[in-house]
């Protein structure tokens, strides 16, 4: 084996990693947003009971 196929069996590895770490991050980022949509939908229902103004903020948009 010569170097350039050591090189380009590194580099599909290390290609193979990253696509890895993308979909952990997006499962992050999910689990997240979820949370951030259920703290949100509580946060209004408090507003509501409360009479505050709703804030400007939303999960929703930060999730879409």
């Amino acid at each position: 084996m010569n170097a350039m196929e050591r090189k380009l069996i590194e580099l599909r590895r290390e290609f193979e990693k990253g696509e890895q770490e993308l979909a952990r991050l997006e499962q992050r980022r999910q689990d997240v947003c979820s949370t951030m949509l259920r703290i949100s939908g509580a946060i209004q229902v408090l507003e509501e009971l409360t009479g505050r103004e709703p804030q400007e903020k939303s999960a929703t948009a930060l999730c879409a």
